[in-house]
Formats: C-alpha cells, sequence, structure tokens
C-alpha cells in the first residue's frame, strides 16, 4: 500500500470536534461516517447530542486542549493513520466580522480562543487521518487576521516532520446553493492525504432555492416567543422580506430611519417565498430574521432552517437553543461535503436519498398586509441622514486595527 493511499472501507471512521449541537456531524452520518466519539466542551451541547444520539460516544476529553494532549489512536482503539475523517468547526468568534462590532470582541489569532486551532492540529498530526474538515467562517481565511499562514505552516511542517503530504483546498459555499433553505456562507477546508484529485460538490439549488415556507411548512411549535425591546410594536409595520430600511428614504414607509445606518438584520422580517436570512447564534432583541408573524422564531423553526430532523432536542432553555442553533452547521451541507468525500476521496457507495434536503411546499401562506406605525413611534419621523458611504462610519475592530497597522507601516 503507497504512504498516500486511501484504503476504501465500510463505515468510514470520523473523530468530531467542537461537535456543537450535531449538525455536522449528523449529516457526515448520513453521508456513511461512524463516530468513533466527539470533543465538546459546553455542556448544553453534550446533553443535547446525549438526548439524540446516545450511541454517539463522548470523548473523556472534553477541552480540545486536554484532548490534543492526551488522546491518541490506541486510546480510541485505532492505529496511528487509521482514522478516515478528523472534522471541526473551531470557535469563529475571533475570525467573525460580525462579533467585532462589540467593544469586547478579541483580534483574530490574538483571541485566546483562537488557540483551540493549534490543539484542533495537533490532534491532527497525532492521528494523520486520511482527510481533514475544517468549517467556519468566511474571514477565518483572510490574510490579514485569520488562519490562512496558521494552516499553510502546519501542513508544511507536518511534512518535513513526518514525511506525510496532505492536498488541501479551501472554498466558501453558501448552504443556499445546497438546497438549505437559508442564506449561510461558510468557509470550507478540505485536506487529505490520499492520491485522489478532490473537487467541491456541485451547487445545484443556486437558481431554485429552497424557501422558509419549505422547511416551515410541516412545522408544529410548541411554544411561540414574543418580541421585545424599545422596536418591537414596529415590526408589524414592516413588508415580508423587508427590514428598518422600509421606514427610511429608500423605503416606502414612514421616514424613521436614515438608510444603511443599522446593521442589515435589524428588524429583518422572513420572507415565506425565499431562503432565510443567516440565523445569529447571540441575537439582540431587535436582530432578525424575524417570522412574518412578527414575533422571533421558534426553536423548531430554527432547527428546520438549519435542515435538523423534526424532534431534534435541545437542552436548556429558549436562550442555550437559539446559540446553539444559530452556531451549528447545517446538516444538508454536511451531507453534501460528506458525500463528496466518500465519492471522490474514497470512492465508496453512497445512499440513494439526501437524507435532510427539505421537501418543497405546494403552496404559500397568505400574509396580511403590514399595519400602521404606532403612535409612540411617529415622533421620530423626520429627515434622517444616510449612512456616509463605503469605508466611511463606523468599523469593526478588526477593520480598524489593520487598518491603523497598515498606516504604521
Amino acid at each position: 500500500m503507497k504512504k498516500n493511499q486511501a484504503v476504501a472501507k465500510s463505515p468510514l471512521t470520523m473523530l468530531s470536534v467542537f461537535t456543537g449541537a450535531g449538525g455536522l456531524d449528523l449529516g457526515l452520518e448520513a453521508a456513511g461516517f461512524r463516530s468513533i466519539g466527539h470533543i465538546e466542551l459546553c455542556p448544553k451541547c453534550r446533553e443535547s447530542l446525549a438526548l439524540n444520539r446516545p450511541e454517539w460516544k463522548e470523548l473523556d476529553w472534553t477541552d480540545i486542549h486536554l484532548a490534543s494532549k492526551e488522546a491518541t489512536p490506541k486510546r480510541l482503539g485505532i492505529k496511528k493513520g487509521e482514522l478516515d475523517l478528523l472534522a471541526g468547526a473551531p470557535p469563529c468568534q475571533p475570525f467573525s466580522t460580525a462579533a467585532q462590532w462589540s467593544g469586547k470582541a478579541r483580534l483574530g489569532l490574538s483571541d485566546t480562543r483562537a488557540k483551540t486551532l493549534g490543539a484542533f492540529l495537533n490532534l491532527a498530526e497525532k492521528f494523520l487521518p486520511s482527510t481533514i474538515l475544517i468549517e467556519n467562517v468566511p474571514t477565518f481565511w483572510n490574510p490579514n487576521f485569520g488562519a490562512q499562514e496558521v494552516i499553510k505552516q502546519f501542513f508544511s511542517g507536518l511534512r518535513e516532520r513526518t514525511g506525510i503530504s496532505y492536498r488541501f483546498d479551501s472554498k466558501v459555499l453558501n448552504a443556499a446553493d445546497f438546497g438549505v433553505p437559508q442564506q449561510r456562507r461558510r468557509f470550507i477546508l478540505v485536506a487529505h492525504r490520499t492520491d485522489k484529485v478532490w473537487t467541491w460538490p456541485t451547487a445545484r439549488y443556486s437558481e431554485n432555492p429552497r424557501t422558509v415556507w419549505d422547511a416551515l411548512h410541516s412545522v408544529t411549535s410548541k411554544d411561540l416567543p414574543k418580541p421585545k425591546g424599545k422596536w418591537a410594536e414596529l415590526l408589524p409595520s414592516i413588508p415580508k422580506g423587508c427590514n428598518y430600511q422600509w421606514h427610511s428614504s429608500v423605503g416606502e414607509g414612514l421616514e424613521i430611519f436614515g438608510p444603511r445606518t443599522r446593521f442589515w438584520s435589524f428588524l429583518l422580517k422572513l420572507s415565506p417565498d425565499l431562503p432565510s436570512w443567516t440565523l445569529a447564534a447571540q441575537p439582540g432583541p431587535s436582530t432578525g430574521p424575524f417570522h412574518w408573524d412578527n414575533r422571533p422564531l421558534s426553536l423548531e423553526e430554527s432547527l428546520a432552517l438549519q435542515t435538523f430532523p423534526q424532534g431534534w432536542k435541545l437542552a436548556g432553555n429558549y436562550r442555550d437553543g437559539v446559540k446553539m442553533i444559530g452556531n451549528a452547521t447545517p446538516p444538508l451541507l454536511g451531507e453534501h461535503l460528506g458525500r463528496q468525500i466518500v465519492r471522490t476521496l474514497f470512492e465508496g457507495q453512497l445512499p440513494s436519498n439526501i437524507k435532510f434536503a427539505p421537501k418543497k411546499a405546494r403552496s404559500v401562506p397568505n400574509i396580511p398586509s403590514p399595519e400602521k406605525v404606532p403612535k409612540k413611534y411617529l415622533n421620530l419621523v423626520s429627515e434622517h441622514k444616510p449612512h456616509p458611504g463605503t469605508g466611511l462610519g463606523p468599523k469593526p475592530r478588526l477593520a480598524n486595527v489593520h487598518q491603523a497597522s497598515t498606516l504604521a507601516t
């Protein structure tokens, strides 16, 4: 057998890191991978995984830093180089542009949470899996503050230390292009030590995406959350598929806001005949997307928009659930990636059906016209200046830091 040759077998083995609520694992499982263990720090996530997949083994090391020191192939019942897939989505906050609008946000690789990536790569070197899969936010690969150089140096050093060469390729994929009823752009890296040529899965839904109603038409919810905050009563005056800019000089409502002076998801309302916008992990009271019934989404609805199976249980309260769902990889995206890994790198057999693809709805619900603006907001109606333009106005912290460092040089 060649040193860099993958061995096709069934089922293929997978070790999951940063497992979260289990979205990526579900998709990979549907593609034919068998989990031999998962590493997850969050207690609510671990409890949720146990509720739904007790057969998925929770390893003794919940902390990736400890796991990278103590976990060995032998302790997991395999030999070094025998693992088929190491998969994980390291914490995205150090690299997320959205997170940098917070005054407490940390900065790229200087964020202590970014050290989890180093621990993940250490684990990769200990196991030398046939394939490595990493999922994260698009800015994860940013050359200025992302992980691009760290990963390139790791694979170069690994080749010098072990003689094992990995080919790797990366791309930003939109989950909506693969049938997920949600516009969700994610960075994907696939590294492998096979002699095969990696090709990306085909985006079959870019012209005909699945919609919110495709996902929600068969969903029933136990509890429907109520809107909260200063702007909750303004939400009914905004049409489906619109945000706060409906009430600006570029919209058709009253001029309450300046155009582009708020973040895009501010008072953003879903349209049943379009894909959802990205679900956030820690939304504020005015952060959408909101249901067209003028309320936040229920956990069951959010799970469906992420393509989790109906009946998937989440431990904790509503806020815990929102965070787990918002941080999750859509199982359907994981399924397409898993199938492509099996098809191109292992030449294995695939299940005939796509398990997590939502079924097309036959009709779209009737939605009432927007309501009048409540009196409490009428004193805000006046001429409002728009955002000053691209590159002007407030910036996320990383943008400011990069600009300062550029000027300094």
